[in-house]
């Protein structure tokens, strides 16, 4: 009871300091290979097709506070796209502040491919997005409310201020790069992306600056077929006669006077996905958790999936004990083959004129 109260107190002090520019961070998912555009704007496109992903997140839900975040985002690959790359639309909104503070974004990305090798293909990527920021401050209560008999009983001669909403534009820029081996049972993908690049202004009053701190971001996963050449993802039986597949994969994230880092591994056969990754959180806040994940993969047809994630993140140690960690699931909806402007249909991967493989499926960063 003592450690959830101190981190309620601790996050209002938080909120009540915004305005003067305190520090804050994005939401995080753990599920980052299932949001790789709100990562890194560079894996716009990176396989050809539709895709479409949903996100949703309820992080201390023991706490009598609304923490919870939403991501949606889509994105085509057609290689006969000016630059070969593609096309997203991302959305997402999340709670701050003990729940004060509301968070909407909508952003446009843009992904450029770069053919290196047979077998290496480099991708850039923009983000430009609008961002919403709202606050309630109905919803706050000030220091001469209160009775240290009765508690809230009083009627505050606080004047809230008028300004209760923020709009402003944003940008974030990536890079990566996919290698893979001559048979395709082997392939990676390691690159870094910046966001709030020109740090905008935040602040809801005039009188004050809050600039919106830079997110950086660092990642790298591997997917190794333990049998077999690589053999289509979506192949016959509806993929149960595929080989096991691992995906162990690390991730870093920088903001503000926080770290982050998240690495461990996932496991795909039968079409169900099983999983163990470790969290850390470092600077202010630090804490430990682990974070187990499941999963189902649903072919309709050759061209067309969908797949499911659960995660539940463990609090194991730190200043999140008692919170009752954070839920996590996710939807992907993939049509490998669809086409707008004309371009070649179906799974595109560096050195697939000579493998004559298909990109894994198992959830790697894309």
């Amino acid at each position: 009871m003592k450690n959830k109260l101190f981190i309620i107190l601790f996050l209002s002090a938080t909120t009540l300091c915004l305005p003067a520019g305190a520090f804050a961070q994005d939401p995080l998912f753990t599920q980052y290979f299932s949001a790789p555009i709100y990562y890194n704007p560079a894996f716009t496109g990176i396989a050809t097709g539709v895709r479409a992903r949903f996100n949703f997140r309820n992080q201390w839900p023991q706490l009598p506070v609304s923490y919870k975040a939403y991501y949606f985002s889509a994105d085509i690959g057609d290689r006969n796209l000016p630059g070969a790359g593609g096309l997203g639309l991302m959305i997402n909104s999340d709670n701050e502040g003990v729940g004060f503070i509301k968070n909407f974004e909508a952003a446009l990305t843009l992904g450029v491919r770069i053919p290196i090798t047979s077998f290496v293909v480099a991708q850039v990527g923009i983000k430009a997005s609008v961002k919403q920021k709202t606050i309630n401050w109905d919803d706050f209560v000030v220091s001469d409310q209160l009775s240290e008999k009765y508690g809230l009983i009083y009627t505050s001669a606080f004047t809230r201020p008028d300004a209760n909403k923020r709009v402003f534009p944003d940008f974030a820029v990536g890079g990566l790069v996919q290698f893979s081996n001559e048979t395709g049972n082997f392939t990676g993908t390691v690159g870094m992306a910046v966001d709030h690049v020109f740090q905008p202004d935040e602040s809801f009053l005039g009188t004050t600056t809050s600039p919106l701190p830079r997110k950086w971001v660092g990642h790298l996963d591997l997917v190794i077929t333990a049998t077999g050449t690589g053999s289509s993802s979506l192949s016959s039986s509806h993929g149960m006669d595929e080989a096991l597949k691992l995906n162990p994969g690390v991730i870093f994230i920088s903001q503000a006077k926080q770290s982050n880092i998240e690495a461990g591994l996932t496991l795909m056969k039968f079409n169900i996905y099983l999983g163990g990754w470790y969290k850390g959180t470092f600077g202010v806040g630090t804490s430990n958790s682990l974070a187990l994940m499941a999963g189902y993969r649903y072919l309709f047809a050759e061209d067309m999936s969908i797949k499911f994630m659960y995660n539940y993140d463990l609090p194991i140690s730190g200043a999140m004990m008692g919170t009752g960690g954070a839920h996590e699931i996710s939807l992907v909806l993939e049509f490998s083959k669809i086409s707008i402007f004309g371009g070649r249909g179906g799974f595109s991967s560096p050195g697939r004129n000579r493998g004559g493989y298909e990109p894994l499926d198992c959830p790697v960063f894309y």
